[in-house]
């Protein structure tokens, strides 16, 4: 990829996009301190969901999600069913009942909730490490565009790219990247459903719903090539594909920076709305990304070129490379990059302001500064995000698998951990501190168990594989919580009270 060429119409695009977000940043940069905990940003249910999307329309749904089908096929699906089946168990399970808790991190639930500030701290420390995690897939997608822009190797690719999403995030405001996610998603979705309808009509079919249009082509494939894209179990086994669809869909329904949305709505019916919105936004784009992945294997096939099955980096860019083989003019190209790094800016924006609103807000005060004034805590969250993304940067380097596996990492420790805390603080008055601190440290054991056991241990990895663990995973951690909390003192009645009365019995103005 390092050609030493300058993609000049591209490069011209994509400053021309940053250009647009830094001014609309700037315009809405609030110095408060409730910039950094997302509390004030609301926009409307429709603006809501829009800003779930741009959150969520990350690197791995951009990039990633291709590059899956490109190699995988059927099995792609499971990101496709897991991650949208997420945001329908949040919709149906805790997207109201979130708002009526009234915080603004997944650390401050858990703290009130619970009634503890060692499972607040837990909580944080848990939020920082999803959000490093879920960075590093993020900063390897922005890397290899960056890379494809100057024609410059990988890793000089990942310092240059931290240092235009720091930049960014400085400049504009954090509050100024909340509103951004807006205008964000519309470039999104245009960047990347524009060059699809120019694929899709170059080749004949029904290009103006290019979602619907390319069965063709995986008819084509089949029939002519003897590729079969929808065999469903090829290469992997029925268990695999549901334990990465059930890990995705808990980590979905847990992750820190997508449950913070919740907290910012005026009503539970605006919450609910907001998450119906945003699942029509996701839908829009992971109905098309597979599109690419098709596509660019149809091109292969036609020209006589051999799949690059071995290559994580070239599976990753598919989605240019298809633009590529298909003849679309440069300009069509550089907006499918302009979108990437809009995905990967936007979710590493949003990963990077909650890990520094766990930090600052729920560890600082508490551990390292109790008197810590709001100007403090402001000073720590943006020293707190320069530091994280230093460390993101340095792990970026040599990242161990493609963004999409990367990314399910993420949602597997989410899953194992944040998603069982909410999920039984919300539904079962009973559960206490000392179960919530048990359970959430066994799901960081299972997340990690295949990493560091699972050679001299199979039945582990064959259990808890690392980006699949929650399926059997958060089940066990859920057990683990309800028995450590009927063997421990229940919650005070206050709090049962609160949860039973007010979360589930009393209608909200």
């Amino acid at each position: 990829m390092a050609d030493g060429i300058i993609q000049l119409v591209p490069l011209a695009i994509v400053a021309g996009m940053f250009a647009l977000f830094l001014l609309s940043g700037l315009r809405n940069r609030i110095r408060q301190s409730s910039e950094y905990r997302f509390k004030g940003a609301y926009a409307g249910r429709i603006g809501i969901g829009a800003g779930i999307a741009s959150n969520w329309m990350s690197a791995a749904s951009f990039l990633g999600l291709a590059g899956v089908f490109y190699l995988k096929g059927y099995f792609a699906m499971a990101y496709v069913v897991g991650w949208t089946g997420g945001y329908v168990l949040l919709l149906v399970l805790m997207a109201n009942q979130i708002r009526r808790f009234g915080k603004y991190t997944a650390p401050d639930f858990v703290g009130f909730r619970y009634e503890s500030g060692a499972a607040r701290t837990i909580a944080a420390l848990i939020s920082i490490i999803i959000t490093i995690i879920y960075c590093v897939a993020q900063f390897r997608g922005i890397a290899l565009l960056v890379s494809w822009l100057f024609g410059i190797d990988y890793i000089p690719a990942v310092a240059i790219g931290t240092s235009l999403l720091v930049s960014h995030v400085v400049v504009s405001g954090a509050m100024g990247v909340v509103r951004n996610q807006k205008l964000q998603y519309f470039v999104l979705i245009t960047t990347f459903i524009l060059p699809l309808m120019l694929l899709t009509r170059k080749l004949g079919y029904f290009w103006i719903l290019p979602q619907f249009g390319y069965g063709a082509a995986i008819g084509e494939l089949q029939q002519q090539f003897g590729f079969n894209w929808s065999e469903p179990f090829a290469d992997t086994t029925p268990f695999q594909w549901l334990a990465l669809c059930f890990t995705l869909m808990f980590g979905t329904a847990g992750l820190p920076h997508v449950l913070s949305r919740f907290y910012m709505v005026p009503n539970i019916r605006d919450a609910r709305w907001g998450v119906a919105w945003g699942l029509f936004f996701i839908a829009l784009i992971y109905w098309s990304a597979p599109a690419y992945g098709v596509l660019a294997r149809l091109f292969e096939a036609r020209n006589g070129l051999a799949l690059n099955a071995g290559s994580a980096d070239a599976a990753d860019m598919i989605v240019l490379s298809a633009a590529g083989l298909g003849g679309l003019p440069i300009w069509a190209v550089g907006l499918l990059v302009a979108g990437g790094m809009s995905a990967a800016f936007s979710t590493s924006a949003g990963l990077l302001m909650a890990g520094s609103a766990s930090f600052s807000f729920d560890i600082y005060p508490r551990l390292i500064r109790p008197n810590a004034s709001e100007g403090d805590k402001v000073f720590a969250a943006k020293g707190f995000l320069l530091i994280m993304a230093a460390g993101v940067m340095v792990l970026a380097f040599k990242p161990w698998g493609m963004i999409a596996e990367i990314a399910a990492l993420a949602f597997a420790i989410a899953g194992n951990t944040i998603f069982p805390a909410f999920l039984l603080g919300i539904w079962w008055p009973r559960a206490n501190a000392t179960g919530v601190i048990c359970g959430m440290l066994t799901g960081l054991l299972i997340s990690f168990s295949s990493l560091f056991v699972g050679g001299s241990l199979p039945i582990i990895s064959q259990l808890f594989p690392l980006t699949s663990s929650a399926c059997i995973g958060a089940p066990l951690v859920m057990i683990v919580m309800v028995v450590t909390s009927f063997l421990t003192s229940p919650p005070s009645a206050a709090i049962r009270h609160f949860v039973s009365r007010n979360v589930h019995d009393c209608p909200e103005n």
